[in-house]
């Protein structure tokens, strides 16, 4: 396993990232089950494990604090807030009102005094960069949590809330955490340089493209992946964006056997190679998929590889732009761009 310095913190982190979405009911695991990839995890030398109130409606939380019991202080842990935790309107949100409540539930969930990163999940434009930042502020001075950082911020949203840490004397988000795969190379054209610019580390979720940079996925093959059941929209490849992926796919697939590499190491490397990204996250659902992930954890994909990815998928490009989560609110509701 490599290590890689979380933007500025100085805190060391693997470069592979044990996410817990998959925990629970999303992804049908037991506690037992839970346990087995955490402790597989931990001894191939993963380092961060990343969980959210909301995956499971915090039955994440609850199995991660369990399989973590005794060894909190060998671990960094990172939790999110701000998606909706039930129907009332104020259990959601970036408010100071709901950060401190969200942060009280999901310490009493893990079982730990404190979290070493706390990431606001989504963006909230009905809450000022202020309100957020000073609520994050004096968690981290009363001891809660150690860092705070972002989820799926567009770049210009990054550079706001830098700013206004600088304006109003607050801490700032010292991490960023945007999808990126090969398929999904958005945030290389704006988020990435401006992560670099100011230091943020940088967590990169779905590396696997929700799947399809599995190795599963292949022409003529039944797509079967867990997230197709919930999502078959994502996979119906009489959609030109899936067809444009499933493409891409094939070609990877051949990149990927003349470099004796699975489509699994060859997806994680190619996000690793970044010199923005820190880490990558993996969300196994079984111990099988933890071992091929494992499997990617010192691969270093040469500059010829990288350059036929890149004749592949064109750096900088979404082959999926619609399935991006840092789209401004105003080009998705039309009450917010009509008079």
């Amino acid at each position: 396993m490599q290590y890689r310095t979380l933007g500025r913190t100085g805190v060391q982190v693997s470069t592979l990232v044990l996410g817990a979405m998959n925990f629970g009911k999303i992804g049908r695991t037991t506690q037992e089950e839970v346990t087995a990839i955490v402790n597989a995890a931990l001894e191939a030398g993963i380092n961060l494990i990343d969980t959210a109130d909301v995956y499971s409606g915090g039955e994440s939380e609850e199995m991660v604090g369990k399989a973590i019991a005794g060894r909190r202080d060998d671990i960094v842990l990172a939790t999110k807030a701000t998606l909706p935790m039930g129907d009332e309107r104020n259990r959601r949100g970036s408010s100071r009102r709901w950060l401190v409540t969200a942060l009280e539930d999901s310490l009493r969930r893990l079982g730990v005094d404190h979290v070493d990163l706390h990431q606001i999940h989504r963006w909230d434009p009905n809450t000022s960069d202020e309100e957020t930042l000073s609520a994050l502020t004096d968690l981290q001075r009363a001891g809660k949590i150690r860092y705070f950082g972002s989820s799926a911020f567009p770049a210009y949203r990054i550079v706001q809330a830098q700013w206004a840490a600088r304006e109003h004397h607050l801490s700032r988000y010292v991490a960023e955490q945007p999808s990126y795969s090969i398929l999904q190379r958005g945030i290389e054209a704006h988020v990435l340089p401006v992560t670099e610019r100011y230091g943020l580390g940088v967590l990169a979720w779905s590396p696997l493209a929700s799947g399809w940079l599995s190795g599963a996925i292949r022409e003529g093959s039944e797509i079967t992946t867990s997230r197709s059941t919930f999502m078959p929209q994502r996979f119906d490849t009489a959609v030109p964006s899936n067809r444009a992926r499933l493409d891409a796919v094939e070609q990877l697939a051949k990149v990927a056997d003349e470099a004796g590499l699975t489509m699994i190491q060859l997806a994680l490397g190619f996000v690793t190679a970044h010199p923005g990204v820190t880490s990558a996250l993996v969300g196994p659902r079984t111990l099988d998929h933890l071992h091929s992930q494992l499997a990617a954890a010192d691969i270093t994909l040469s500059a010829d590889v990288l350059d036929v990815i890149d004749a592949i998928v064109a750096p900088g490009t979404d082959l999926a732009a619609h399935e991006k989560n840092d789209t401004p609110p105003a080009l998705l509701d039309p009450s917010l761009r009509h008079r």
